[in-house]
């Protein structure tokens, strides 16, 4: 790091929303550019900076600002130009000469102290005097707030998101309770708040700081795995660890927690478990209105049934088998059902088979975790499919929905698919928006990756017995010799695919090393593949390349890259972007990577908001000067992300098949390659192959690929609901 003393000469672009600043300064006699999150400045100002000079691709050589230090004006010329400058409202070239004449050196601290004298100064009376101190003060306000907060370590764009939230009160907040920054400010961690609390003196033992890691043990627990709860001993060893602190501590704070109904303390098969107050309620209330459900459903005579299904049948030209048959007779007879099984063994058909019988009116509404989820379920049904989302009308904040009880959805039938991927919070708003008696059908593959949100909704509504479920078990989608619905359940079987027949389908491409499979890989997508298949245009709308993993030669990001090189080259006439260590280039593809509620699209004359976790689409514009991207997803939303939403965006010529749940492609990429046992399961292979239709490609050594078909680890998911629908508590 290098410290520079240096003179404002023009702020030449400055966001207010995530404060990113680019300045031209003048450090003795050269003038030069500097970028970083900073609160205002403004011509003719002094500063003090903190940073490192870095080399721009387009840009040159520019100091990048870790830190800054605002010092005042050292000469009566040099306090008019600054106020001269605009930055404070009601204050010109003229009134900022007028205001230095009268005050001289006085003037910033006439400003802040004694505003009233304001009104004295020729062309300004009482009511401007107060605009001007009230625009002054609150640039003061931030740029103490950020003096401040940077003096215990707190990088400039964390600050700048402090004040924002607390304003003036930002440091009353975080001498008070530091660990308050978890709840309230959006990617501010226990690690980030451990390290400003521990510059600011906060004990070890402190009350705040023994809750603050408790409950993080536990929301870790719920977005890496999917916990809904932690068993008490697991919980005490992880929080210990992530403490230093002793058992005794944590059973303090915990009683405590549990007192104040921050958490809940309950037993399960005799053991003592700890939930998060807001994992419990929602798997109570999904459980109690799952049950009110089935029970509100209207007795249906089911003895007319048959011939309808006889007359579907022959108007399609279809046989359903008896468990098909059984899943269509459950679906109207019992109200809510759940319809589960492998590829091709005619989820699809049933759903169609019902259209037909109940009728493709309004009364029937489809819907999916996810935009291509949705789109696909259009596309094999004939009818609209929306994705759950925008079904209950998202209003833009998490967890807030337009349709509920006070305004439930106007179906009598509703069909969800994909619902391995729905997880438990998402399960609640849907049923809020249930009347009684709505018939529900719930169609998934149990045996696929649980949801990336808490819980295992699907697999536990299964395994309660509460709620009638059909297993499909016979393979249909054989035609055309094709392999991979067949080679997928013989993986979920745990018996090797078979491999390379050369008028099927599913190949394994051996290579002896990760690093010549991450190659060949590469090769593969953009030029053998596109060849073979006769891809005119963009390979990247047909082939789709999934990992197991994020590091490595084989894992998401150094795949990407490499795809990123091959594909989009560097080029004049392309501008890029960079956050942190991925850097976006236009006509880039991408994916969201969490959920942004509140995120602004376009789509023609229609209008809303919302970006969801595993949207795909690709970058249209760049504008490098304001540090902002368009995308354009599949399904023709444009949304522009500013410099602060970046990190919400990654590229994806290559993702994790996690993030692939609920989608399908024309053909798959996948190299197998060995790895980290816990990664690399049965089920997760199992779930990347049933993302290919037309034609999968795994590319590595066949023992890998082995060793994962044998690996049946299943990392259990602490989840009650199966309990709960049991046992009803």
């Amino acid at each position: 790091m290098e410290t520079i003393e240096a003179q404002v000469d023009e702020v030449v672009f400055h966001n207010n929303e995530n404060g990113f600043t680019v300045l031209s300064i003048r450090c003795g006699d050269k003038r030069v550019s500097a970028v970083g999150t900073l609160p205002v400045l403004t011509m003719g100002e002094s500063v003090t900076l903190t940073g490192e000079w870095q080399e721009h691709s387009q840009y040159g050589k520019q100091f990048r600002i870790s830190s800054c230090e605002w010092t005042r004006p050292d000469s009566p010329a040099g306090m008019e130009r600054m106020l001269a400058a605009g930055w404070i409202k009601g204050i010109g070239p003229s009134t900022a000469k007028r205001l230095v004449a009268k005050f001289g050196m006085d003037t910033l601290d006439i400003l802040q102290f004694a505003p009233d004298k304001l009104a004295g100064v020729s062309g300004i009376g009482r009511k401007r005097a107060k605009m001007i101190a009230e625009s002054y003060g609150a640039q003061q306000g931030m740029r103490e707030a950020m003096i401040f907060l940077q003096g215990f370590g707190i990088l400039p764009n964390l600050a700048l998101r402090i004040y924002k939230e607390y304003a003036d009160k930002a440091a009353d907040v975080l001498r008070r309770n530091p660990y308050q920054m978890i709840e309230d400010i959006r990617g501010v961690g226990f690690k980030t708040a451990d390290d400003v609390a521990r510059s600011m003196g906060v004990a070890p033992d402190s009350s705040f700081r023994i809750q603050a890691g408790i409950l993080h043990t536990l929301q870790l627990a719920s977005v890496t795995d999917g916990h809904c709860y932690l068993p008490r001993d697991i919980l005490f060893a992880r929080a210990g660890q992530l403490l230093g602190a002793p058992a005794d501590l944590i059973e303090r704070e915990l009683t405590g927690m549990i007192l104040t109904r921050k958490l809940v303390a309950k037993e399960l098969e005799q053991i003592p478990v700890i939930f998060l107050s807001g994992h419990y309620e929602a798997e109570g209330e999904v459980a109690r209105r799952l049950l009110a459900l089935r029970d509100s459903a209207p007795r249906l005579n089911a003895d007319h049934i048959p011939a309808q299904i006889g007359r579907f049948e022959r108007e399609t030209n279809t046989r359903l088998d008896e468990l098909q048959r059984e899943a269509v007779l459950s679906a109207l007879r019992d109200g809510i059902c759940a319809i589960t099984g492998g590829p091709g063994t005619g989820k699809t058909t049933i759903i169609r088979c019902l259209l037909s019988l109940i009728g493709e009116s309004a009364d029937t509404a489809l819907a999916a975790p996810t935009g291509r989820a949705a789109k696909r379920m259009s596309e094999a049904t004939g009818k609209e499919a929306k994705t759950i989302h925008r079904l209950l009308e998202y209003g833009g904040d998490e967890d807030v929905f337009q349709r509920n009880e006070e305004n439930p959805l106007e179906c009598v039938t509703l069909i969800v698919d994909e619902m391995s991927m729905v997880d438990i919070f998402l399960m609640r708003a849907l049923l809020r928006a249930l009347r009684p008696g709505v018939r529900l059908v719930l169609v998934g593959d149990a045996d696929q990756l649980p949801s990336v949100g808490p819980g295992s909704v699907l697999g536990d509504i299964i395994a309660s017995g509460s709620i009638t479920n059909t297993h499909l078990k016979k393979v249909y989608r054989q035609s055309e010799h094709s392999m991979i619905a067949v080679n997928a359940h013989s993986i979920n079987a745990g018996t090797m695919p078979s491999l390379n027949d050369k008028q099927a389908d599913f190949f394994l491409e051996r290579q002896p090393t990760a690093e010549a499979a991450a190659k060949t890989l590469v090769e593969l997508y953009a030029k053998r593949l596109p060849a073979f298949l006769n891809i005119e245009g963009n390979p990247c709308q047909t082939i789709q390349a999934l990992s197991p993993m994020k590091k490595g030669d084989c894992g998401v990001w150094a795949i990407n890259r490499m795809l990123q090189d091959r594909l989009n080259p560097k080029a004049d006439d392309k501008p890029e972007l960079s956050r942190g260590d991925t850097l976006f280039r236009l006509g880039d593809k991408v994916m969201q990577i969490r959920n942004n509620y509140k995120l602004e699209w376009t789509r023609g004359d229609e209008e809303g908001q919302g970006a969801f976790n595993g949207d795909i689409g690709y970058v249209g514009t760049i504008d490098p000067e304001e540090r902002m991207l368009i995308v354009k997803f599949d399904d023709d939303r444009v949304a522009s992300y500013e410099s602060a939403q970046l990190e919400d965006l990654e590229l994806a010529y290559c993702i994790s098949v996690h993030k692939s749940q609920g989608s399908e492609f024309p053909v798959v990429l996948m190299p197998v390659v060995g790895g980290p046992p816990m990664l690399l399961t049965r089920n997760l292979l199992y779930t990347a192959v049933t993302r290919a239709k037309r034609l999968l490609v795994m590319v590595g050594r066949e023992d890998a690929l082995r060793k994962m078909v044998e690996n049946h680890r299943i990392e259990k998911r602490f989840s009650a609901l199966e309990t709960r629908l049991r046992e009803k508590w």
